[in-house]
């Protein structure tokens, strides 16, 4: 029997990526962002929190990744601040870390429409079709993103 579950359960993951995800959050000017309107990229979407080591850290990684790959639009970084902040000081602190990649406002929760965040950062890679197919918790580096996007283009060449 437990054999079983362990199946069942690894099936519905893979199940639960098998479609792209949809969902929309607003920037810090109340602009809304979809997951649609980035089709056609890769989109790296990190989840992190102005308290938290390790995001700091990531952030000029993630800030160099988004703006090497800004001029062939192939990839994009969106970050997703995860915790109960006020709008100003948000505001002020993706200003003094010139974040240069769109940073998306949320409520703080274990479930997203990606998945589970089990800890900060917890980066998610989502294709150009739309489909998540990468889970990073922990600290991410631009160079271990472009191996990544590099290793799946590669695939899908001698796939396809």
């Amino acid at each position: 029997m437990r054999m079983w579950i362990i199946v069942f359960l690894g099936l519905f993951a893979g199940a639960v990526w098998a479609e792209p995800v949809e969902y929309s959050l607003p920037d810090l000017d109340g602009k809304v962002h979809s997951l649609a309107d980035y089709r056609g990229k890769w989109v790296i979407v990190n989840y992190w929190a102005t308290w938290c080591p390790p995001c700091l850290e990531e952030i000029p990684e993630l800030n160099d990744f988004h703006d090497r790959h800004q001029p062939t639009g192939d990839a994009v970084v969106i970050g997703v601040n995860f915790e109960d902040i006020g709008h100003e000081q948000l505001s002020a602190f993706v200003d003094s870390f010139l974040m240069t990649y769109p940073v998306l406002r949320t409520e703080p929760s274990f479930a997203t429409p990606l998945g589970s965040i089990p800890g900060l950062p917890t980066t998610f890679i989502i294709d150009p079709t739309g489909k998540p197919v990468a889970t990073q918790v922990g600290p991410i580096t631009g160079d271990q993103l472009d191996a990544y996007i590099e290793r799946k283009k590669q695939e899908a060449a001698t796939d396809g």
